[in-house]
């Protein structure tokens, strides 16, 4: 059980990931300041200072901790599921709890801008690095011995991505699709060898 030292840090760093999501949303990622978040968020500065290094790291901690649930909840799964079967049941468990459909939007708006891109491959890379470790964990291999760990999550990730970029840009979709079962269909698809 997480004590409650550890829940009011998560609670502060969400808060304060929030609220540069917020502002930036609203006022545009160059016109926001680390003050403002920080006020926002209700702390101070030096608070601030102690969970992000920038602005940008915030806006992208949502994804992180979204990004960090899915790997928490693959790894929780029974030991005896192979590693597509634990991922599609972990991503069908992730999903309906943090996918919301605004946000997905607004957050690719966020992403083209040019500062915000070096955080947004930082925090791909440290998701896709931690998803490659709970694979090789699952699998029994030495991830310096064998890429399939490295290979596995760095596909599972491309093609998520892929899907929810073409669910939120192909018109009817969202009325016609559940991203979840488009997930979950791209991962059966993956355990086919993407035959059709």
């Amino acid at each position: 059980m997480t004590g409650l030292r550890e829940r009011k840090k998560a609670a502060t760093r969400e808060a304060l990931g929030d609220a540069a999501w917020s502002l930036c949303v609203e006022h545009g990622l160059d016109r926001v300041t680390v003050d403002q978040i920080a006020r926002a968020a209700g702390v101070s500065l030096r608070t601030f200072f102690n969970y992000f290094s920038s602005k940008e790291e915030a806006v992208v901690a949502g994804d992180t901790a979204t990004a960090l649930a899915f790997v928490e909840e693959f790894a929780a799964r029974p030991a005896d599921e192979p590693v597509l079967v634990a991922l599609r049941g972990a991503l069908q468990s992730i999903y309906p709890r943090y996918v919301d459909l605004d946000r997905l939007r607004q957050l690719r708006e966020l992403r083209r801008d040019p500062a915000l891109l070096p955080h947004v491959f930082a925090a791909y890379s440290a998701r896709e690095q931690a998803l490659a470790a709970a694979i090789a964990v699952r699998c029994g291999v030495d991830p310096q011995e064998d890429p399939y760990p490295a290979v596995t999550a760095s596909t599972i990730l491309a093609s998520m991505r892929a899907v929810v970029q073409w669910w939120l840009d192909t018109p009817q979709a969202i009325e016609r699709f559940d991203v979840t079962e488009l997930v979950g269909r791209m991962i059966d698809q993956l355990g086919d060898g993407f035959t059709r």
